[in-house]
């Protein structure tokens, strides 16, 4: 992992904030792809795909341990993201369905 070797504590906090940004800028675009998922599904059940969301979970607890991260704490991260963009998800199918 590349980072910047940083000289006080001021430059630090402008590197954070700098990745915070760009952490929700993925999110975002994230989100998008999950808005557009919901054209693809034909039922509640298949927004609400446990199995995906059991593999995802999987996979970030792996990419945690692979950059020193606790996995726990990215999976909490991640279940509650993906527990909003599932309702999220769920309501855009349900509009979609009813035009």
């Amino acid at each position: 992992m590349d980072m910047k070797k940083c000289d006080n504590l001021d430059e630090v906090r402008r590197e954070i904030d700098i990745l915070d940004a760009g952490i929700v800028e993925l999110i975002a675009k994230r989100n998008a792809y999950i808005h557009q998922a919901a054209k693809f599904k034909v039922s509640v059940e298949e927004v609400k795909d446990e199995k995906r969301v059991a593999d995802i979970i999987s996979r970030v607890r792996e990419y945690a341990l692979m950059h020193s991260l606790n996995p726990n704490m990215m999976q909490s991260i991640y279940e509650l993201m993906i527990d909003e963009m599932v309702e999220s998800e769920i309501s855009e199918f349900r509009n979609a369905k009813d035009l």
